[in-house]
């Protein structure tokens, strides 16, 4: 390892133990002039990252698109894939996509995993858990829970991130395979956020369950590809973020039963200038318009709140990742309401793919790239 890397994973160890209603759509917010922030390289040589989840003991399970698993630990560095991980189609925007521990890890060290999964000809996102073994270097007795169906991606819009709420419930998000008529279909699972049982079964209180020709797993619909996902930390809500066509990507707050839109709703138009097809307009009777928007689109991915003592500034923020705009946007919120942004890597630009906020009050980013690094993000004015 290079020594200037080596310092970096040190440094990361120390900081690592030391902790473990809306009637409208909201205008763009006021965009003051970017912050710089203060950038530390952690970890390198990553093929295209996707997802991280922080291990209660201080390492990092990072996800890259190949179909590689990868633990970071600090001494110790980045370990080569681990075994047992599923076999995945990296075709396009497929391969192996988000990462997520078990609300109960401690005791079942379940780690569950997002990824594109082919049938031959075409592929959609398919979601499982396997245990991560003793020595870190395996997911054991590995079983898939869920699959999209039907599969009709070609490579484009998987969604794919996980989120366990407050009561155990998994929420998984759904790209409309590039499909757009699907996002409206209660009979397919395109352009939904789905809701699970931490084992894959279904809870019988989803708002479809019991409807003739609607699939149960539905939590909400109307999805384009929705690339980031977070609970909110204040108020237990699940935000959802998606990228738009030409303009119109989006945050939304995600209700039970709610359709989102898409494509009959939205302030995007097509990557050729002229309209969506299905579109009635900006926004529909009946359907939920978004908590905010971009009339050009960033591309957004990765969601997090900062909730942490350490950047007293930063709290009350959400951080989302940009890869068009190869950036890390801070939305400024009260309450629901986006009230300002800034984009913090104007002088260190790289396409962002994930944000969490770290265990020791940092935010941490991942850069869609090969080779991919694991950044270190901390306000300028702040020395750290």
């Amino acid at each position: 390892m290079p020594p200037r890397l080596a310092a970096n994973t040190r440094a990361f160890s120390l900081l690592l133990t030391l902790s473990a209603a809306f009637a409208a759509p909201a205008q763009p917010a006021s965009e003051p002039p970017s912050v710089a922030a203060r950038v530390t390289a952690v970890a390198g040589g990553l093929d295209h990252p996707w997802s991280m989840a922080f291990l209660p003991d201080g390492g990092v399970l990072i996800t890259e698109r190949s179909g590689g698993l990868r633990l970071l630990r600090v001494p110790g560095g980045l370990s080569r894939p681990l075994a047992g991980v599923p076999k995945v189609a990296a075709q396009g925007q497929g391969g192996l996509l988000d990462v997520a521990l078990s609300p109960d890890f401690a005791a079942d060290r379940y780690v569950y995993l997002s990824y594109a999964e082919s049938n031959g000809s075409k592929s959609g996102t398919a979601v499982g858990r396997g245990r991560l073994s003793a020595d870190g270097a395996a997911l054991e007795d590995f079983r898939v829970l869920f699959r999209q169906e039907p599969k009709l991606s070609s490579g484009q819009h998987y969604g794919s991130r996980l989120v366990f709420d407050r009561k155990g419930y998994l929420y998984i998000s759904l790209g409309e395979n590039n499909q757009r008529p699907t996002a409206q279909e209660l009979g397919k699972l395109q352009g939904k956020v789905v809701r699970l049982k931490a084992d894959g079964s279904v809870p019988p209180d989803n708002p479809f369950v019991g409807q003739a020709g609607a699939r149960p797993e539905i939590w909400s619909y109307g999805h384009r590809n929705p690339q980031g996902m977070a609970l909110n930390p204040w108020s237990g809500e699940l935000w959802e973020n998606e990228h738009g066509p030409r303009g119109g990507d989006e945050i939304n707050l995600i209700r039970p039963g709610r359709n989102y839109g898409w494509p009959l709703a939205t302030y995007g138009i097509n990557y050729s200038g002229q309209p969506i097809p299905e579109a009635k307009g900006e926004t529909q009777p009946g359907m939920e318009p978004p908590l905010y928007w971009w009339p050009r689109s960033p591309a957004i991915s990765g969601m997090a709140f900062y909730d942490a003592d350490r950047f007293p500034a930063w709290r009350n923020s959400v951080f989302i990742g940009a890869l068009a705009d190869q950036n890390l946007i801070r939305l400024t919120l009260d309450g629901d309401r986006v009230v300002a942004q800034e984009r913090l890597l104007d002088d260190r630009k790289r396409r962002i793919r994930d944000v969490r906020q770290g265990p020791d009050g940092y935010v941490y980013v991942l850069t869609d790239a090969s080779p991919g690094e694991l950044l270190r993000v901390a306000p300028a004015e702040s020395g750290g």
